[in-house]
């Protein structure tokens, strides 16, 4: 008896420790084994511990596990749909390739549609609620260098000078109408807060996590979200917006697959700013400026910050007027479009950032950043 629990739980350290190893890896202590424990079969955590480190096919997976590849597409078939693999098409075949945690089989747990019968979600959400309580997990899987996430801004209150000098990839509606197919899932963090007993204070609609392009369809076809026309996808981008939300997206320049409508109460991304001050997006290429003249000093614009990027200031005489933190504004419009006044615009950044090119870059620039 002692002996297999040794072994299991061996296993499953094994697992942890493959994870540990990925670009974005979690820190490893005892909830994330609770956490490992309740997603993973002792099977599937043998299968995760011994995948390549790239996507691979079916045969080299075997050939690392040791078992034979019907038994073995079974249980990635599982891993599939649990969201701790994900199954790849290329033009050589089918390759699969390991989830992380963020963004990862986290995500997969609460986006579903579906409620999945592998997993209690009340007890996940407070094992992982009680995971990223942790700084030093904050810092892992969302304070990576470069991020995993990038901010977007309002259209709306992009300046018309710069226009015409905006790229497709900073526009929220560009990358939509590119991405050729649309799904919908829950707000990952939305639904988490929903089993803890949260209420989203903006009133967004769990079901508003916009998945786009090959993810999309992925998503749909494992049964993890619903397929949606872009109509459906802009509309919610205008509900979002409507509320005050953030758009963020993946850090990548081609091919994004996700795009998340964050709030401030909900969102761990923004939780992990405001509550850590760990840079955990990328900023838009712009940056609120103030027109002093202008501005009624009625502080709506720090109220509505969702990252309390903006505070009121007292210069004297009972006046208090907004000052934003520049070294953490993510650049998301929010208040611009708040202003009743006008006083606060948007203005271009001096240095204009480009994402990596896709995923895989994304991944190997992280990498880099951790000496790996």
């Amino acid at each position: 008896m002692g002996h297999g629990a040794n072994a299991k739980e061996a296993i499953y350290m094994l697992l942890a420790e493959r994870l540990n190893q990925m670009p974005v890896g979690p820190v490893i202590n005892k909830n994330l084994m609770e956490i490992l424990y309740r997603l993973y079969n002792e099977s599937e955590a043998m299968v995760g511990s011994k995948f390549p480190g790239a996507p691979v096919k079916l045969d080299q997976i075997a050939g690392a596990t040791g078992m034979a590849e019907d038994e073995l597409q079974t249980t990635l078939n599982n891993m599939a749909y649990k969201g701790l693999v994900l199954p790849l098409p290329t033009p050589d075949g089918l390759v699969y390739m390991l989830n992380p945690m963020v963004v990862g089989f986290f995500e997969f747990t609460f986006l579903r549609m579906d409620k999945p019968e592998f997993v209690d979600l009340k007890e996940m959400a407070e094992l992982f609620e009680k995971y990223f309580e942790d700084k030093e997990v904050r810092q892992g899987l969302f304070g990576s260098e470069p991020q995993t996430h990038r901010t977007l801004i309002y259209e709306k209150v992009i300046p018309y000078a710069v226009q015409t000098e905006v790229m497709t990839y900073e526009k929220a509606s560009e990358i939509i109408r590119e991405a050729g197919y649309w799904a919908i899932g829950l707000c990952t963090c939305r639904h988490k807060a929903s089993h803890l007993g949260k209420t989203c204070q903006a009133n967004m609609p769990l079901e508003s996590e916009i998945i786009l392009g090959d993810m999309a369809r992925l998503s749909v076809q494992v049964g993890w979200a619903r397929e949606a026309t872009m109509e459906e996808i802009l509309q919610i981008l205008d509900q979002a917006e409507k509320l005050g939300l953030v758009h963020t997206v993946d850090n990548v320049l081609n091919k994004p697959a996700y795009m998340c409508n964050c709030c401030s109460c909900c969102c761990e991304l923004l939780d992990t700013i405001k509550k850590f001050g760990i840079s955990a997006a990328q900023p838009s290429n712009f940056i609120p400026a103030l027109d002093k003249e202008s501005c009624v000093n009625c502080g709506i614009c720090a109220d509505k910050c969702p990252i309390d990027a903006i505070k009121m200031h007292d210069i004297g005489n009972c006046t208090e007027v907004p000052e934003v933190n520049e070294n953490i504004c993510l650049g998301c419009g929010v208040c611009a479009n708040s202003c009743g006044s006008g006083a606060l615009t948007m203005f271009s950044r001096p240095v204009k950032y480009t994402p990596p090119d896709d995923a895989m870059d994304l991944q190997r620039r992280i990498a880099m950043s951790r000496g790996m």
